[in-house]
């Protein structure tokens, strides 16, 4: 009975570390601001099918979104979001009508490439002061990298927010759009059935890590814990490339 609800091709051990690590990934989410999207996408791109890793990242990071700006709503800095959504619109669309013809190398590649870019570098500044073409930029590279969330966490940065407004205004524009582009696969063809006890699961403990996390949102200093963290995804970002190249290769 328990293996019907497996998602394809996966083992309970690693279902089980998969759902361990929602948690987890919410949890620094949560707690620190940023971090999580990228590390669980690079640690579902370690285990994951290129093929499905992105569509399913962006449902599963629906739920950790959506549950995050929903406990902290009243933080939400709602006059950025309009132009935000409108460039999404755009960026989905057009990052949607090239995104099937990647081949798997590529995405595994790009995705370790761009967790690296993420750690070390920072959007142009016209990116950071507008809203739209935040959206729109973002979006369209959320359709082949997944995790674009420090990408929009340096705007947000630019508003001058309290930290608890940051991580409300954040995860709304992150639920934003990761349900457009869950939308945008949809249509493609992309079929989420077989993945959805899987991607309740991921949310439901996604969920859970949120609620813990925030308990410590104001009461600890992340300086040091993101040098371990960066230090992970670097390492995870790493393994990716090689996988990819190795791939290309043969």
């Amino acid at each position: 009975m328990l293996e019907t609800l497996l998602p394809p091709g996966l083992s309970l051990a690693a279902t089980l570390g998969l759902l361990g690590a929602s948690f987890g990934a919410s949890f620094i989410t949560a707690a620190f601001g940023i971090g999580g999207g990228a590390l669980m996408l690079a640690i579902l791109a370690s285990i994951l099918p290129a093929s499905v890793l992105i569509p399913i990242h962006g449902l599963v990071q629906v739920g950790s979104n959506l549950g995050r700006a929903a406990i902290m709503l009243k933080h939400v800095d709602w006059p950025v979001v309009p132009a935000f959504v409108g460039g999404s619109v755009i960026g989905v669309a057009l990052g949607g009508s090239i995104a099937v013809s990647i081949p798997s190398q590529a995405v595994q590649v790009g995705v370790g490439l761009f967790i690296i870019w993420s750690i070390v570098s920072k959007p142009p500044a016209i990116f950071r002061k507008w809203s739209a073409l935040t959206g729109a930029f973002s979006s369209f590279l959320t359709m082949f990298f997944g995790a674009t969330g420090p990408f929009i966490a340096s705007y947000v940065k630019t508003l001058q927010l309290g930290r608890q407004a940051h991580v409300a205004t954040h995860s709304t524009l992150m639920t934003i759009q990761h349900i457009l582009k869950t939308v945008a696969f949809g249509f493609l063809g992309f079929a989420f059935g077989p993945w959805l006890p899987f991607v309740v699961g991921m949310i439901a403990f996604g969920f859970a890590g949120t609620v813990v996390g925030r308990q410590i949102l104001t009461r600890i200093t992340d300086n040091r814990f993101f040098y371990i963290l960066n230090g992970i995804l670097l390492l995870l970002a790493a393994r990716l490339i090689w996988t990819g190249l190795a791939g290309w290769l043969g």
